[in-house]
């Protein structure tokens, strides 16, 4: 019963992390992620729950193995790190996402990945069809204006990202649909699931789904004359018609999309691989900046979710990244790998990619005549999706924000614990306490955190009121907005000392943002 309750709790996992949001505008990056990681934290908790009688015995491999090194080093740049509570919330998502990819690897070992297939699919459609829905005219509070169309993801791009890393996953459920209705259902779906992916104008997306692409096309070709006389051929064939005909509505459909060009495809078309201009080079400057905070600190970097609190020292007033008052304009990098090396060391970020290394070689493996062709498929699947995962990370922040590395690690892991090698670890009972406690420890803080972070934005509210804001600083403390916020209304009526404790906190949180500093001085 645990492997089945475990797997109920990522499917409804999948696609509750999909419609967390918020309606107050006032947080238009938080009121999105700070759900949704709410999702994942619960979720993992849970699951952990329901498998602990089952970790006493485990087959480990090379990808497990290096993921718990990366989460070890993570752990140890954390308590190094500037920023405690920025540290703590990356520090979570990285351990929530491993724990849904262990949940998900032990699923797809019993042999039922296929139904996380599919709740993946279903996630991604769902995704898709609020994306459109604000594309084609429906305004509510819980869609963003900017970046649209992003539905509940609140960002063009985001939502382009969780469809990219789905794809692979969708086609795989789609070619072995089990009934004719399914199939015509799932053509349907993926003509939903390409328009979005047009209108969102996504290049780090359009890059993955190029290369994931062309990934599944030669390993198709490869593994032909096992799947050849079972239909998948003609269905794969209709997926892209289905493909093709969704992309085509999209793009001669008239929307409610303010594109500053007359040809704004085109134009994003041409700009996938332009780094010498425009965002391009706004990116490839940022990386040589953060790459160089990596060298100053290569062991455990400057701590998780910290890159924010440092990059600001090592670029240069004009950078791109950085806004008018001296701050980054997003608080990571515009990619996860960038972001690793910097902010938890060297051998953390290539440990991480080891895990994927080590899961895409296992991919390619075992293809022996013995193994049905259903597994098959989704060995191809898993190899599609891990180059898509690879290739949107490499541009934008992806594995770093709890939606896509929900999908990401469920699907990795569903498909990858299929024929799973590895060596049985029989774990004493000292272990399994140390570790399940630490891991129960970490947790159990990011679901209290994040429950407090969605009571602290409730509270504030539509904005306005000083008791709001006074109130919101004591649900999330770490909060640099909310202190500094909350100072700044002090300070604007002449009450210093009710300021400077507020404003102290946000300098203590980032030792180098220029409002806070102004409102010390001020006061002091």
């Amino acid at each position: 019963m645990q492997p089945r309750i475990a797997q109920l709790l990522l499917q409804l996992g999948l696609l509750a992390v999909v419609l967390a949001v918020l309606p107050y505008k006032l947080f238009e990056l938080d009121r999105y992620f700070v759900p949704k990681e709410l999702v994942l934290h619960a979720v993992a908790l849970l699951a952990l729950l329901t498998l602990l009688p089952r970790l006493r015995q485990n087959r480990v491999d090379a990808a497990d193995a290096l993921l718990a090194l990366f989460l070890v080093l993570s752990l140890a740049s954390s308590l190094f790190a500037t920023n405690h509570w920025l540290a703590q919330r990356a520090l979570g998502v990285s351990v929530s996402s491993a724990i849904v990819f262990w949940t998900a690897r032990t699923i797809g070992a019993a042999g039922s990945y296929r139904p996380l297939l599919v709740a993946a699919s279903v996630a991604v459609v769902v995704a898709a069809v609020t994306s459109l829905a604000q594309a084609y005219g429906l305004e509510t509070v819980y869609f963003s204006l900017n970046r649209a169309p992003g539905g509940t993801f609140g960002n063009r791009n985001f939502v382009a990202h969780f469809s990219a890393i789905g794809l692979p996953a969708m086609i795989y459920v789609l070619a072995t649909a089990r009934r004719p209705s399914g199939e015509l259902l799932g053509s349907f779906a993926f003509a939903i699931v390409a328009a979005t992916l047009v209108l969102s104008r996504s290049r780090a997306a359009w890059l993955a789904i190029i290369a994931s692409l062309l990934v599944l096309a030669l390993l198709l070709l490869v593994s032909r004359r096992r799947w050849a006389g079972q239909q998948v051929g003609g269905r794969l064939a209709r997926l892209a018609l289905a493909a093709l005909l969704g992309a085509s509505v999209a793009i001669v459909l008239p929307n409610d999309l303010n594109w500053r060009s007359d040809s704004p495809y085109l134009d994003s078309a041409r700009g996938m691989v332009d780094y010498r201009s425009g965002s391009g080079r706004g990116r490839v400057a940022q990386y040589a900046n953060s790459l160089e905070m990596a060298v100053a600190q290569p062991v455990l970097g400057v701590g998780p979710g910290n890159w924010a609190v440092h990059y600001p020292s090592y670029a240069p007033r004009n950078d791109r990244s950085l806004t008018d008052d001296g701050m980054t304009a997003n608080p990571w990098p515009s990619s996860d790998w960038i972001a690793y090396l910097s902010e938890r060391g060297l051998i953390a970020g290539l440990s991480l990619l080891g895990v994927f290394a080590a899961l895409f070689v296992g991919a390619l493996r075992r293809w022996h005549d013995a193994i049905p062709t259903d597994d098959l498929l989704a060995k191809i699947a898993l190899a599609g999706t891990i180059t898509a995962t690879l290739v949107v990370s490499a541009f934008d922040a992806v594995l770093l924000l709890a939606a896509p590395a929900f999908l990401a690690w469920t699907v990795i892991g569903a498909t990858s614990g299929i024929g799973r090698a590895g060596r049985w670890v029989v774990l004493s009972r000292a272990q399994r306490l140390t570790g399940a406690g630490l891991v129960l420890l970490v947790l159990l803080a990011s679901v209290a955190r994040s429950a407090t972070q969605v009571v602290a934005i409730t509270t504030v509210g539509a904005g306005g009121t000083r008791a709001g804001w006074n109130a919101a600083a004591a649900w999330d403390p770490g909060s640099y907005r909310i202190n500094l916020r909350v100072a700044e209304l002090h300070a604007a009526r002449r009450r210093c000392a009710a300021a400077l404790p507020y404003a102290r906190k946000a300098l203590d949180l980032f030792p180098d943002a220029p409002a806070a500093r102004r409102v010390v001085r001020r006061c002091s």
